[in-house]
């Protein structure tokens, strides 16, 4: 599904409600889509943003098992390999939605999201509706991959950083200012709502609500800035945890803006 705006578009796929490509004022803002969605485009990462160790939790008494990756945790949530049904649609706009009754979660999710682009922007808002009988641990997440060229800045490029030992926080916080020229997989604390990223190539503004955790990845010429709303293995660590009870609903919003 491509929604474009003047010179800008995006193209979203049902699978994942995966947001493939973007397209800002002409200039490609994301690294192109790829089968493994957390690799290019913008993934969105529900119920867990991240990893569970183990991939395994504890919830209400009962264990959950999940399927792992290579290092042993689950990651990444349980919708990217989902079909979305496409509920409304136009030529700026698309919105999706999700049903997510898995044997890996304890309730039942209705999950809807909005692609809405504009001359120099996109936004997304993603809704979470616990339509089962169970409270469950709740995290989320987007996973954007903005190209850069050469060293690049966050602004402000101060925060938290999650201190982790194999990519699993300890509990443990220390302030660290954010180094353009570094390597990172790593997991800051940043209430702030907005965000700049700058290098050679562009400066895109990145907006977030009830988003305070930032994860930042570095790949060759592209940094993920994904803003979470919990850190990785939130489930054992409880570090921005939600608990969403049923009949609840919660809402997150992320905004990428071309200033250059």
């Amino acid at each position: 599904m491509e929604i474009r705006k003047g010179d800008s578009k995006a193209v979203i796929l049902e699978k994942g409600a995966y947001l493939f490509s973007l397209t800002l004022k002409g200039k490609e803002v994301l690294l192109q889509g790829k089968e493994r969605q957390t690799r290019g485009g913008t993934a969105l990462l529900i119920p867990f943003a991240n990893r569970i160790k183990g991939g395994k939790y504890t919830w209400n008494g009962k264990e959950y098992s999940l399927p792992v990756n290579s290092e042993g945790n689950a990651i990444h949530g349980l919708v990217m390999d989902k079909i979305w049904k496409i509920t409304k649609s136009s030529d700026t706009n698309v919105s999706l939605s999700l049903r997510l009754d898995s044997e890996y979660y304890p309730t039942t999710l209705k999950v809807n999201t909005i692609y809405e682009i504009d001359f120099d922007s996109i936004l997304i808002r993603l809704q979470i509706n616990n339509v089962g009988n169970s409270n469950a641990p709740l995290t989320v997440g987007f996973h954007p991959y903005f190209i850069v060229k050469g060293l690049w800045d966050l602004t402000p490029n101060k925060g938290k950083k999650c201190v982790s030992i194999n990519k699993i926080p300890t509990g443990e916080m220390i302030e660290e200012d954010i180094d353009g020229t570094k390597q990172y997989d790593d997991c800051f604390y940043m209430p702030v709502e907005e965000l700049v990223l700058s290098s050679e190539y562009s400066e895109v503004k990145i907006n977030k609500r009830n988003l305070d955790y930032v994860q930042i990845y570095t790949t060759q010429n592209a940094v993920a800035v994904e803003p979470m709303s919990g850190a990785p293995d939130a489930y054992h660590n409880g570090i921005g945890l939600k608990v969403i009870q049923p009949g609840e609903k919660v809402n997150y919003e992320v905004k990428f803006e071309l200033l250059r």
